[in-house]
């Protein structure tokens, strides 16, 4: 048993990308700082007080940068989120209103916030399937979606699960060689079974000669199972941009994207996705729909399990009504909360660390977890881990004295993703948000302690999105939208600051 235990497959080795500049200042604020000294001693060949009414200022500024959050923001960050809640409050864009009373031409219900200017187009895959290509036309963006239905963990031998974690790590190092693949994005829904599929299955299939006692058992299992079970639908978004070149209209970018799917639905089917498919535009606008109004979701089953479709088109997959407030997202029939990641577990942990995080959470009326990823190109991927081995080494032979077991394992980390990029591995951001819906405000609470024991299981820290709720609720829905890419300051820039 022991040795079973031990022969089991470990993962991680994931690193925090390193700022550019002195400790904690970043780029900016080591500019700042060495230029303040030049300039200090200049004043100083002057005066003494010419040199301390330089260095006054500059200390001033920098003081704020150098004090951090744990998820490394500092003062000025802090202030620009709540200069800009502010901002939105005071000219009301924290409640949307849609439909025939509203502003808003047409009288539809428009998805909002980030997504009020996304446009619904479909295509055709090699097998003639519809999938629904979402483009955002601010970014010049197109977003595929595609749907999984992946094989369970229970009874696999290791062996098997290390095989789809391999096959799941090709999958992602090939993002980085799609050309125009902007991000990715994994979301894992999770909801209390309804029981209207169970009850289109069984029930028209009673057979009315049937027993008294038979039909009475069918009839109870139909309705007492829904309230043990639950439903999980995995959603993989892939957002592409533009390659270069002559611009290219959508039809064009349809096509490039029918060519494609094939392709990528097999690599998702080899690391254990099961069955996989793109979804339709009509299966977008229903997802998005129920994800904002929770409690017709047994209408939307029950259409399309009597129907085979429902009819609903992008332009009223939105909600009625929404408030954000610091700390919540109030939208139709529900009340959401939405945490982002600010610590992946540290040291190895299992492939089953994040089951108890994927799983239903009891209490609570939907929750989406939502995998972020950014895959980096080869050639910027071999700069970022060589840059990582040099100042692992730097700081390890910095320390006078033994060197610290931190740091030899930040060596130890450095050399290994060194290594395993140089043999053709790929390198990607990612990150991590989740979203809590419940029926009403007051349930929240509770709905944060389940969150706060889930991420502890999962050795993970997350904090809250206060004062931006609704644009982190709509970053976990399964719509391709890409945090870094919808800032004022591009994250090329604030990568290097």
């Amino acid at each position: 048993m022991s040795s079973d235990a031990m022969t089991r497959p470990t993962y991680g080795n994931w690193r925090r990308p390193r700022r550019p500049g002195f400790g904690p200042l970043g780029l900016l604020g080591t500019v700042v700082a060495f230029g303040g000294l030049l300039v200090a001693l200049l004043a100083s060949l002057v005066s003494l007080m010419a040199a301390i009414a330089v260095l006054v200022p500059v200390g001033l500024f920098l003081a704020p940068l150098a004090l951090r959050t744990v998820d490394g923001r500092n003062i000025y960050q802090l202030l620009a989120i709540r200069i800009g809640w502010m901002k939105r409050k005071a000219n009301g864009s924290t409640t949307y209103v849609s439909g025939p009373l509203s502003r808003r031409p047409g009288g539809r219900f428009q998805p909002p916030g980030l997504l009020a200017r996304t446009k619904m187009h479909e295509g055709r895959d090699a097998y003639d399937r519809a999938f629904g290509v979402i483009h955002h036309p601010g970014r010049n963006l197109y977003t595929v979606v595609l749907a999984c239905e992946p094989d369970g963990g229970s009874l696999v031998d290791p062996e098997q699960v290390d095989v789809w974690v391999a096959s799941w790590g090709d999958w992602l190092s090939r993002l980085s060689h799609e050309p125009g693949l902007r991000g990715a994005q994994v979301v894992v829904e999770t909801a209390p079974d309804t029981g209207t599929r169970l009850a289109a299955e069984v029930l028209p299939r009673i057979s009315p000669d049937a027993p008294a006692a038979a039909r009475a058992v069918m009839e109870e299992v139909v309705q007492r199972y829904p309230s043990a079970s639950s439903e999980m639908h995995t959603y993989i978004a892939l957002t592409y941009g533009p390659t270069g070149g002559p611009r290219r209209d959508v039809d064009d970018v349809i096509t490039d994207l029918s060519m494609r799917l094939p392709g990528l639905l097999s690599g998702l089917v080899a690391a254990g996705g099961g069955s996989a498919y793109p979804l339709s535009a009509e299966r977008l606008a229903e997802v998005v729909r129920v994800a904002y109004d929770p409690a017709i979701a047994p209408d939307v089953l029950s259409a399309r399990a009597e129907h085979s479709t429902t009819g609903l088109e992008w332009e009223d997959a939105g909600p009625a009504a929404t408030v954000e407030t610091v700390n919540a997202y109030k939208h139709d029939s529900g009340v959401s909360r939405t945490w982002m990641l600010t610590l992946a577990p540290r040291g190895t942990v299992r492939s089953s660390v994040l089951r108890g995080l994927l799983e239903p959470a009891a209490g609570t009326r939907r929750k989406r977890v939502s995998l972020i990823y950014r895959p980096i190109d080869p050639a910027t991927s071999a700069r970022i881990v060589e840059s990582d081995r040099r100042s692992a080494h730097f700081m390890a032979s910095s320390r006078g004295g033994l060197v610290q077991a931190r740091a030899t394992s930040e060596v130890r980390a450095a050399e290994q993703t060194a290594a395993e990029e140089a043999a053709g591995a790929g390198l990607v951001e990612f990150s991590l948000m989740v979203t809590v819906t419940v029926d009403s405000e007051q349930e929240l609470p509770d709905a944060s302690i389940t969150v706060r024991n889930l991420q502890a299981s999962s050795r993970i820290l997350m904090r809250p999105a206060d004062r931006m709720q609704a644009s982190a609720f709509t970053c976990t829905l399964p719509v391709g939208l890409l945090p870094w890419e919808h800032t004022l300051v591009p994250y090329q820039v604030r990568e290097a600051l």
